[in-house]
């Protein structure tokens, strides 16, 4: 479990597996944890690295300055640091706007890009949808009611159809011991309310792989397409029945596309 110091921060990562290196960037309210379904697949053919963007799980302070500029910074930081050559780059969500930052920032850093459910898509709908969730987090409001109000936008309807799974989830995720906290998601947002991904796009020069989900309620796949269309050297894979968490809900699927194109199998 080991940390990187930076000047204002403390970067906790994980590493596992042997290999090409691998770099996973979590989205909003989610650390290194939220890549459980890929890590021991992926950690058989790569060096996986998932660090704790600031703001979420191990990394300290939470109260860090935040926005793509840092994120990005700290992921470049710790690239240089563990010192393998440029590193393939895969982030979910707001995790694929930090490697879009970090690839336009310091291009040498990255060899290739993937986005998972994730596009520099101008949906006001989700500002507000955040802006809920902070109000379902406020004091005196039941623990688990934001997490009953987001998950229905975070997976697919298969998810809510088997007994019990929606209940698992919200006490696996109420028991983990580094859940963002109300005040650290809310400097989180307010980051990503303020963020220009949209100015990335044409700064992107690595080859680039975008994976949408048919059914992402936050980033649907034909905004995204539209959104990334300047990217200069990239390709596009939608994943069927899956949603905005495509990793959880087809994590086979997302393994599929992947691997081929971290490895250059698909040239």
């Amino acid at each position: 479990m080991p940390d990187l110091p930076l000047a204002d921060v403390s970067l906790h990562y994980e590493i596992d597996g042997h290999g090409p290196p691998l770099m996973l960037i979590a989205g909003t309210a989610s650390d290194s944890a939220s890549w459980a379904p890929l890590v021991e697949p992926l950690a058989r053919r790569f060096t996986v690295i998932r660090p704790d963007n600031r703001s979420t799980g191990r990394t300290r302070p939470l109260d860090a300055p935040l926005s793509l500029a840092h994120w990005a910074g700290d992921a470049v930081a710790l690239a240089r640091h563990l010192d393998r050559g440029p590193v393939a780059v895969a982030g979910h969500s707001l995790g694929g706007m930090i490697a879009m930052q970090m690839a336009a920032q310091a291009p040498e850093t990255v060899s290739k890009l993937v986005l998972l459910a994730s596009a520099p898509v101008d949906q006001p709908r989700n500002g507000a949808l955040f802006d809920l969730m902070l109000r379902l987090r406020a004091p005196g409001m039941a623990p688990d009611l934001w997490l009953r109000a987001f998950l229905p936008w975070l997976f697919h309807p298969r998810f809510f159809a088997v007994p019990g799974q929606l209940e698992a989830a919200i006490a696996q995720s109420l028991a983990y011991p580094h859940a963002q906290g109300a005040d650290a998601m809310a400097a989180q947002v307010a980051a990503l309310h303020a963020a220009r991904p949209a100015d990335l796009v044409a700064r992107l020069r690595c080859p680039t792989l975008a994976l949408l989900a048919d059914q992402d309620l936050l980033i649907p796949p034909e905004a995204a397409r539209r959104a990334l269309a300047g990217v200069p050297d990239l390709r596009v894979e939608t994943i069927a029945d899956s949603g905005h968490s495509v990793h959880w809900d087809a994590p086979d699927s997302v393994l599929a596309a992947l691997v081929p194109f971290l490895s250059g199998a698909d040239a």
